[in-house]
């Protein structure tokens, strides 16, 4: 988008009274980055918004991103708002180290994660609302509209997926705002906390689905979803609402890349990443979860009906 960018890129000079140079950074798959920088040593960063990219059900309406990003930042989590522009947003340069999966799966890294997750949801509201199923509809209805790539066997898996939203239902939390993407590098350690960037996909949420993103885009074992879930939630009782919401991540974000890849063919080219790869992934990790004997036992976990226990028959007489 090199109309948009140029033209941003005057109005930050016009605003910063100074010339400024810019530097692609790679990044997100769905919009443009670009770290701005002057010889006097200020930097920010300039976010360039793709109106494709929520016009294909990708993300959230463009402003209301905007304003979202910029209630993260009330909330001390996310990047200032320095400055709103045609197609494009200025941000706070966050200096710090962008995290990967092996970081974010590292026990204090975990800890830190969750105290910056109870940050943002304890800010102001956003001014959208998500849901995992929903959106899961809302994708599944894009694949077929457009005859996009849908992985065999996955709507055989709809009816138990059904059966999931309907415990996590019984006992729903108030929503709170959310980030809802959580991928490693979402995140930023400034040396003394977590920074969260990229809202993309905001909205007000479930916090256990929050938990569970997390888990599930760095690949996380029951027992760091525990000490994830202990360390936002104070104990570990709601760690099988967290693993449920795992499943569905997984699940559901199947198909983010079916109608990414599909949708926006010239962007997801120019990205060099393998969707198809990511999707299969997905939703074989899904389906791993989705066909594990446990998984009664969680969604009964989560109804509140926990299973005892089978009693251990007496010794047979001697």
């Amino acid at each position: 988008m090199p109309d948009v960018l140029s033209s941003a890129l005057e109005l930050v000079t016009a605003w910063a009274g100074r010339p400024v140079t810019h530097t692609q950074i790679k990044g997100g798959l769905s919009h443009r980055i670009v770290r701005v920088d002057t010889e006097a040593g200020d930097r920010w960063l300039l976010r360039i918004l793709d109106p494709r990219v929520s016009a294909a059900g990708l993300g959230i309406p463009l402003d209301l991103e905007i304003v979202n990003t910029t209630r993260a930042a009330q909330a001390g989590v996310g990047a200032d708002v320095l400055l709103r522009l045609p197609g494009a947003v200025l941000l706070e340069y966050i200096d710090g180290a962008t995290l990967n999966a092996a970081a974010v799966r590292e026990p204090a890294m975990a800890r830190r994660i969750a105290q910056a997750c109870r940050r943002l949801h304890a800010g102001p509201r956003f001014a959208t609302e998500f849901s995992i199923f929903r959106k899961l509809d809302d994708l599944l209805a894009l694949c077929r509209a457009h005859a996009l790539k849908i992985p065999e066997g996955y709507e055989a898996w709809l009816p138990v997926v059904a059966d999931i939203e309907a415990a996590l239902a019984v006992r729903q939390p108030p929503a709170v705002p959310c980030h809802n993407d959580l991928l490693p590098e979402n995140f930023i350690f400034d040396g003394s906390a977590v920074r969260i960037v990229d809202y993309q996909l905001s909205g007000n949420n479930d916090p256990a689905f929050e938990l569970g993103d997390i888990a599930a885009e760095a690949d996380y074992d029951q027992e760091l979803v525990k000490l994830l879930t202990r360390a936002y939630f104070g104990d570990e009782d709601p760690a099988a609402r967290v693993q449920l919401y795992l499943i569905m991540s997984n699940f559901t974000w199947t198909l983010w890349f079916s109608v990414h890849h599909g949708l926006l063919a010239e962007q997801a080219a120019a990205a060099d990443f393998d969707y198809d790869a990511e999707a299969a992934d997905k939703f074989a990790q899904a389906v791993r979860a989705l066909d594990d004997p446990g998984l009664g036992l969680l969604i009964d976990d989560v109804r509140g009906r926990r299973r005892l226990p089978k009693p251990i028959p007496p010794p047979a007489p001697a």
